[in-house]
């Protein structure tokens, strides 16, 4: 049969591994809600919308934060989830690899390689800060490991339209999320200026109204492809697992990309009015 409506095998339904795992995810359904509605209220107060008047803990390096709150639960536990815990009796095939050098990709770059070449506005972050994006990472990254290194999916799923488009929106999402990335960080390298294209800070650490690619559509076209990418992710691995981690991943982005765009409507006062936060046309 070349469509199989769950195309791989799983824990036995009734077994602890099952109960486990639905449970995250049931929790992880109601954490993505709380973030939806809490950020849609008031934004994260990190970047633009830093707070310092709100105590979150003792400062650390920023790089440091970074790499807590992605690089290990996103690099270290992931890879410790996906070989270490499982059923006894699953037989990992290629496309676990697959799925596995997919997730990783993306972890090593936004846990290591980002916080190591990013040029931050801040030096310093607080630690509820980094713990604030940990904890959830801690969860949903659990979640996706111990999906795709339990699931024994079938041969035939290599050439399944689900893999395979799921498979081109998630190299898609990357691509626009890294080059969107690269744009915002090459504008801090920018000499010159006029009033209305720049928000003078300190040095560098000034904000510019970016142009080119996405950003002529979308004020966080850096969100945009990411939510493609995980939209791709959830296709491919076709699981609750994938499905819950998007929906948290759009309940952030949808949040912060409102109060981002709003934020440039109100600092800047030629800011492109045809412009939208996150999805080009739509939102």
């Amino acid at each position: 049969m070349l469509f199989e409506p769950i195309p791989y095998s799983f824990y036995t339904p009734g077994t602890s591994y099952f109960w486990v795992h639905i449970g995250l995810v049931i929790l992880g359904f109601v954490v993505a809600l709380a973030t939806l509605i809490g950020q849609w209220l008031k934004p994260a107060p990190y970047g633009r919308h830093d707070r310092t008047e709100t105590n979150w803990g003792p400062m650390i390096p920023q790089r440091l934060g970074h790499i807590l709150s992605d690089a290990i639960p996103g690099v270290l536990m992931f890879s410790l989830v996906f070989f270490l815990y499982s059923k006894e009796d699953v037989n990992k095939g290629v496309l676990n690899y697959v799925f596995f050098a997919m997730f990783l990709t993306h972890t090593v770059h936004r846990g290591i390689i980002h916080p190591l070449t990013m040029r931050y506005k801040n030096p310093k972050v607080a630690l509820g800060i980094t713990l604030g994006g940990g904890i959830p990472n801690i969860l949903y990254h659990w979640i996706n490991a111990d999906h795709i290194g339990s699931a024994g999916y079938y041969s035939t799923y290599y050439y399944d339209p689900r893999f395979i488009l799921g498979l081109i929106l998630f190299i898609s999402g990357f691509v626009i999320n890294r080059t969107s990335d690269w744009k915002l960080r090459s504008l801090r390298k920018t000499k010159g200026h006029s009033n209305t294209n720049f928000i003078e800070g300190d040095g560098s650490k000034g904000y510019y109204i970016p142009h080119g690619g996405l950003f002529e559509l979308v004020s966080c076209p850096n969100y945009f492809g990411e939510l493609v990418q995980w939209i791709g992710w959830t296709l491919a691995t076709w699981s609750l697992a994938g499905l819950v981690w998007t929906c948290f991943s759009a309940a952030t982005f949808v949040a912060r990309s409102r109060h981002n765009h709003l934020w440039y409507k109100d600092n800047f006062q030629d800011y492109p009015s045809h412009r939208k936060a996150l999805i080009p046309f739509i939102f």
